[in-house]
This record gives C-alpha cells, structure tokens and sequence, in this order.
C-alpha cells in the first residue's frame, strides 16, 4: 500500500476516556469519535480496526498508567503500534497552528503520521515487562528503606542514642532485632546478664564468643548513653516499629530480586549468564540492568542505547560561546544509577577479576588531574555500555583477553 494512503488510527488517551482519529491519506480524516477506556469502548476500537484488510498504524502517546491499559488490550490482539513519547510529539507538533484540545490533538497527531511516518514499537516478550515491573518495586523498596532509616535514627537520638555504636555498621537484621528488643537503655538495666545473653544467643550468626562481647558492649552503652525520652514514651514503641518495617523491607527486595533471578533465566536468550560474565556485575545488577533496559536487541546501535540510557553528550556552540558537554539524562535515573555503581563495583573487583573498563578507570583516574572521577565513571559507562551491547547482540561471554585489544 502507497504510504500516502495507509490507515492511520491516533489515539489520545486520558484518565477515563481516549480520542481516536481515523485518517486515510493527509487531511483526509474517516471519523473522529470518543470511547471509554474499559472493555466497552475498546470493543468498539476493535470492531473498528477489523473493518480494514490491512492492520492500520496506530499511534498514542505513552500517558504512564493511563495508556497501559490501551498497549495491553493492542497486545492482546496482536496490533502492532507506536508508543510516542508526550514530548517528542509535542516538538514534532510545533511546526502546526496550535489549536489545543483532545479531539484537535488527535486529528494533527494522525495527521503527522504521513509526514513522520513513525515505525512501529518493537515488541518485547512478556519476562522483559515482568522484570521492567519487579524492577521498579525493586526500586520503590529501596527508597522506602532509605526513608525508614532515616527515621529510625532520628528516634533513636532521642530513646537510646548510642545503640549506633553497637555494631560497625547500622544496617542488617541483628542491628535492627537488637534495637527492637533493646530500644532504651532502661531495658537493658532491668533485663539482667543471663536474659540479655539468651536474646543476643537468637541472632543469626552469633555464637557464644560473640554474644559475650556484645552483651558487655551492650552494657556499657547504656550506662553511659542519656536518653531524652523515659522508657514509657511514644518515641521507644515507634523505634521498634521502624526496625521491624525495615526488617521486613530488606527481606522483600531478597524475594524481589530472587523472583527476577528465576524469570531472567527463562528467557529465550542466556542474557543474564552473558552478563554476569562481566567482572563487578552481580546477578542483582544484572537482573536490573535488564529489567530497566528490556530487550537490548531492539536498539540498533551502542549510540542508540546511549541516547535511551541518557548519558549521551550534548554539544552547544554559538560564535565565539561553547559550553561543557554534559550528559542528555534522559530516561529514568535508576539505569544511570546501576550503571554508575556498577563501575565502582568493577573497579572493586579488579583485584581479583581483571576487566578492560575497570583498567580504563583506574588509570583515568591515576593520571587525570583535570577530570573528576564521576566524569571517569561516566566515560567508564560508556564503555561498559558499548560491551554490552557487543555481548549480547552476538550472544558472547566477556574473555578479556579479547576485550582489552578492542
């Protein structure tokens, strides 16, 4: 079919309702109407996508949950479409008269096919999208962990202030069981030596040797700590509540990040082994690479998952004024993250498992007195980047041997 004359079907899709506009050929619109955004009103958009011989093209821009509902139902009857993003079509609209509304939005959108003529989105199997969700819960849990700690040690200041020094480091299970039993120093004054060391005997990991140590660590803290709160006070019940949330948070993201590991090994392709086979990448950051990222076989270049990742470089000169290049920070922030930590974790690893990138870091870093390590670690990214890209398209496990040549 001449492009001039496809079928065209824009949909503008909001909360409770979408726009669609029909078009064969520019400006030639078949109708306009309004349906609702449950299965009455995509039963209707279905009745009228079978009336053409040939699969028209369909484009609506991505409205976040609301239009989820529209690219499952697609989905579901195997439509092909394009999922536009809310500011590429508004840039790509600018060159049009502005005459804002839903209905005008749909009929310039359809109309701008025949001019874009925008490819269909590529269609990734359903494990991406269950890991692209988990990972996002993945993400949601973490930050509700950062949150809960912060709140725990504002109220610890106050019900028993120096149990932070109880071990090296205030995170983990036997840190938060210890302050769940022991949130005011008044407790472990009335508890005596044999209880403290039956309760501390019940943590994972802590022997007799151990447990003697920490009970006279124990004691000695609440000796010399001074709590601005009795123990009868509100603020001792909330600690414990926060450590017991936090408990429960950290043993979630263990079933999260299990659950991912089970499904990414389902996959048609052996991604996640291909991964980890990079030194410093765990089978957490692997499994998160790829929920972020998805099917890194739909991009058609490094460069073009650069530009998804957004570390791509912007350059802006005009006459005699330049400024820095800086990254575009497109996409979401938690790709950037695992990748910029992932660089770390390399350069960790490096002692053990050698990696051309980590060398790369490590010597920019030796030798640069101008350049800044998150300016090396964003220049290691696109590295790393550039090597995964190569190792999963041709389904190769990282030797370095061959990577420090490339």
């Amino acid at each position: 079919m001449d492009k001039d004359n496809i079928v065209v079907f824009w949909i503008d899709v909001s909360s409770r309702k979408s726009n669609v506009c029909e078009m064969i050929g520019q400006d030639h619109v078949i109708k306009s109407y309004e349906i609702s955004n449950d299965q009455v009103g995509f039963n209707i958009l279905l009745n009228n996508l079978k009336v053409f011989a040939q699969k028209p093209e369909i484009i609506f821009e991505a409205t976040g949950v609301y239009s989820e509902r529209l690219q499952s139902f697609l989905d579901a009857y195997h439509f092909g479409y394009c999922r536009l993003n809310p500011l590429k079509a508004k840039q790509q609209l600018m060159r049009f008269r502005v005459n804002k509304t839903d209905k005008h939005d749909a009929y310039r959108l359809a109309n701008s096919q025949y001019i874009f003529h925008r490819q269909p989105e590529y269609q990734m199997a359903s494990i991406y999208k269950k890991l692209k969700t988990l990972g996002h819960y993945y993400d949601q849990l973490t930050h509700d962990l950062v949150i809960a700690k912060n709140r725990l040690h504002l109220v610890l200041q106050e019900s028993f202030p120096d149990i932070e020094r109880l071990f090296a480091t205030l995170k983990g299970e036997n840190y938060w069981q210890c302050i769940i039993k022991f949130t005011h120093p008044e407790l472990v004054k009335t508890a005596g030596l044999d209880n403290i060391t039956k309760q501390l005997m019940t943590l994972k990991g802590v022997g007799h040797h151990r447990s003697t140590y920490l009970v006279q660590r124990l004691l000695n803290l609440a000796s010399t700590t001074y709590p601005s709160v009795p123990v009868d006070f509100p603020q001792v019940d909330q600690a414990r509540d926060y450590a017991q949330h936090l408990i429960t948070l950290t043993s979630k993201r263990k079933e999260v990040v299990t659950q991912m590991i089970t499904m990414a090994r389902q996959l048609k392709h052996d991604d996640l082994s291909i991964l980890t086979s990079i030194p410093g990448i765990s089978n957490t950051t692997a499994v998160l690479l790829l929920g972020t990222l998805g099917d890194i076989r739909r991009f058609r270049n490094p460069n073009a998952l650069n530009a998804f990742v957004g570390v791509d470089l912007r350059h802006y000169e005009s006459g005699q004024f330049i400024t820095a290049d800086h990254i575009s920070k497109r996409s979401n922030t938690m790709v950037r993250k695992i990748l910029y930590r992932t660089i770390g974790q390399m350069a960790s690893a490096s002692h053990y498992h050698q990696c051309h990138i980590a060398d790369y870091y490590l010597q920019k870093k030796k030798s640069s007195q101008s350049w800044n390590s998150k300016k090396i670690a964003i220049a290691a990214v696109h590295k790393l980047i550039r090597t995964i890209y190569h190792l999963i398209i041709y389904g190769q496990k990282y030797d370095y041997q061959l990577a420090k040549h490339c």
